[in-house]
């Protein structure tokens, strides 16, 4: 007996709190876990924890205080410290209303709310990261939801999905999920047609392309710096592909670029491998100038683009010359909309990275470009395409129909 007192005294003494950097990080464990946790107040006044991984003080200091220090930098630089799954955060909605209709099955409106999560809302934004779900992601959503019906649902139907919707959104907010400056679109509740989004003119473009000549180079510090230049390039690789920003560019790699021959000339050819299966893309002439200028950032060791084409080179394209990436340009390509003020379209709404798409499918329909081949060019279904340009194709051919 007197041995087992010694034992747990002494268990009691080494899992007592621990205080780190002057009190600013403190060491705990829980009674239920060998392992050490670490604590710290954020900013905003919030608590941070998590596990160090570890049951040794030396090596859960180490951890903790590389906690400390990824998540300030975290914060510093606008990203989510934490990430979950759109499913993740729903499930946790459809266990209260499980609750809820457990307790009286008569609440026959918590039955709708699981039906629709488990049936329209999980099945189709459920493996999306929340800071990964677009504009556009949205719109898609709308789409989906007519062909699995087989009809447009009611007004009152679709505030049902876009209520519940938000609730996961606005859970992911206070759980702290979500970038500070990032604004994650709702589903709309429309009568009519899409709207299209916001794009550009073609004089904003040329604007906006002089503009980040100099842009990209006076960020606040290096790491801005770095965030600027790999926003230009991106920036210039929407314009010229139409490719959706985010999960769908993010993630190409320099051996998904080939040469696509027709006869003596050459064309630049991505596969790219999006949300509704795999596909190639033929780039715009630019995008190749923007590439070459990227390789000589990152110092690769390829003279010219086609040198890394033949190599085949298996390495993310958007990452910094170090080969880290940023989780997301949105808040970076946010401030260059602000400085640059083109944040604005003319009706007022705001731009983001996805107006680049919506600006590229304007231009291409604009020069003449079939709704079908650009379908395919964006990995979009002709549907899509003209649910959302179908009103614009006679204004810019205007000059053609007025012969």
């Amino acid at each position: 007996m007197n041995n087992l007192s010694l034992l747990f005294s002494s268990s009691t003494t080494e899992t007592e709190p621990i205080k780190l950097l002057n009190g600013l990080l403190t060491l705990y464990k829980r009674p239920t876990s060998h392992q050490w946790q670490c604590r710290f107040k954020l900013s905003t006044g919030a608590w941070h924890s998590a596990s160090t991984g570890s049951d040794q003080v030396a090596e859960a200091t180490t951890q903790a205080i590389a906690i400390y220090e990824t998540v300030k930098v975290k914060i510093a630089s606008d990203l989510a410290i934490k990430s979950k799954t759109f499913r993740q955060l729903a499930t946790q909605e459809l266990a209260m209303a499980a609750r809820v209709v457990q307790a009286n099955s008569n609440k026959r409106t918590h039955v709708d709310y699981i039906h629709i999560y488990t049936k329209y809302l999980i099945p189709f934004f459920g493996a999306y990261q929340i800071n990964d779900i677009t504009q556009e992601l949205v719109d898609d959503y709308a789409a989906w939801r007519i062909s699995k019906m087989g009809k447009s649902p009611k007004t009152y139907t679709q505030r049902r999905h876009a209520g519940l919707y938000k609730r996961v959104i606005e859970r992911a907010r206070a759980q702290g999920l979500i970038q500070q400056h990032r604004n994650i679109p709702l589903l709309e509740v429309t009568g009519g047609a899409a709207q299209v989004r916001p794009a550009f003119s073609h004089q904003e473009i040329d604007y906006l392309l002089e503009y980040m000549r100099d842009w990209e180079r006076f960020g606040r510090n290096q790491r801005s710096n770095h965030m600027r230049r790999l926003c230009r390039v991106y920036v210039e690789f929407l314009l010229g592909t139409g490719i959706r920003q985010g999960t769908e560019s993010m993630p190409i790699r320099w051996k998904s670029l080939q040469w696509h021959w027709i006869g003596e000339k050459r064309y630049l050819r991505i596969w790219v491998s999006g949300k509704t299966g795999p596909r190639y893309l033929i780039a715009r002439h630019f995008v190749i100038d923007s590439l070459e200028r990227l390789i000589k950032w990152q110092a690769l060791p390829y003279q010219n683009l086609d040198a890394l084409i033949e190599a085949k080179l298996d390495r993310k394209v958007f990452v910094f010359p170090e080969g880290d990436a940023p989780h997301s340009l949105d808040g970076v390509f946010e401030r260059l909309m602000v400085e640059s003020n083109l944040l604005k379209d003319a009706t007022g709404k705001n731009r983001t990275l996805y107006s680049l798409r919506h600006t590229y499918a304007t231009f291409r329909l604009a020069d003449g470009i079939d709704i079908h081949t650009l379908a395919k060019q964006m990995g979009a279904s002709v549907g899509m395409i003209e649910r959302h340009y179908s009103k614009l194709t006679p204004m810019l051919s205007a000059e053609r129909l007025a012969g």
